[in-house]
């Protein structure tokens, strides 16, 4: 004789192909349930846990566990899924940055492996005290810390940053490559993430070469307008301001913009370079050969 749930299969079946949702949390699964138990005559003994591998088993529900090293990650999803719009279920309000950004802005011709997902901390009280030469000497001096919370899924690497926050300034909706709604870093944001953080963007001669080509596609006004609203405590102007010159393509005009900010500073292009050159304009050391 089959089972209560064998027999209310095809109305479950019917409800999860029906809903908007098509990747679900455990807080999900639940909801479901004990919304639906009644209409599907399930027993009260029926659990979310045993609800799951039923269907697991007679259904194209599927779990996916990220194993982020600081806290893993269980997803559960409907059917075939892209695999974007999984990602961007991690973390509410995440969004995609730095590499992964580029490459849908047709900012470079590789197509990186590890995919950047940003989840912007809550406001923090900024350190009234002034920047001195000494301690961003001594920063720069030192590797650059990187996140280490990555997990593995379908051939890529998901690294979650928790980046500044900036109120989602610079961020917008765009359709993936199989149409799912994505969250990314608009052109001009992402020129300003990879110009702070080169290590998740390929490296500073990825990142001129991105500036190069997203020549007639940005507005620098809008650039430095974020910069300036996303007000970093370091000179990231010196940086941007010698991308833009050093890049060859953008007119004195567009450069000026950012020559508006304070150079105060010697300020570095990367974490130990090795070989560094100068520039004196824009008060900044670079490696050498960058071209």
């Amino acid at each position: 004789m089959p089972s209560r749930i064998q027999i209310a299969k095809p109305d479950i079946v019917d409800h999860f192909n029906n809903i908007n949702k098509r990747v679900l949390d455990q807080s999900d699964i639940y909801t479901i349930l004990e919304e639906n138990r009644s209409f599907w005559r399930l027993a009260q003994s029926m659990t979310s846990t045993s609800f799951v591998e039923f269907l697991v088993k007679n259904s194209q529900l599927k779990i996916i566990r990220f194993n982020f090293p600081h806290r893993p990650i269980i997803k559960y999803v409907w059917g075939e899924v892209p695999i974007y719009e999984i990602i961007m279920s991690l973390k509410p309000n995440c969004y995609l940055t730095h590499y992964t950004a580029m490459y849908f802005h047709q900012l470079t011709d590789q197509t990186p492996k590890i995919i950047s997902v940003n989840v912007e901390q809550k406001p923090k009280l900024r350190n009234p005290s002034p920047l001195e030469q000494e301690r961003i000497d001594n920063a720069f001096k030192r590797p650059t810390r990187l996140s280490k919370n990555i997990a593995e899924f379908k051939g890529y690497k998901i690294r979650l940053l928790n980046g500044l926050h900036t109120d989602d300034i610079g961020v917008m909706k765009f359709s993936g490559p199989e149409g799912e709604k994505l969250r990314i870093t608009e052109i001009e944001r992402t020129l300003i993430d990879i110009a702070v953080r080169p290590e998740y963007s390929g490296g500073v001669f990825e990142v001129l070469r991105a500036y190069r080509r997203a020549r007639n596609n940005i507005s620098v006004n809008r650039l430095a307008a974020l910069l300036k609203k996303i007000d970093y405590i370091y000179p990231y102007h010196q940086v941007i301001g010698f991308y833009l010159e050093k890049a060859g393509s953008y007119t004195k005009s567009q450069i000026a913009l950012l020559r508006r900010f304070k150079i105060t500073y010697d300020f570095y292009l990367m974490h130990q370079i090795k070989e560094p050159e100068y520039s004196h304009q824009w008060r900044l050391y670079y490696p050498k050969g960058l071209s």
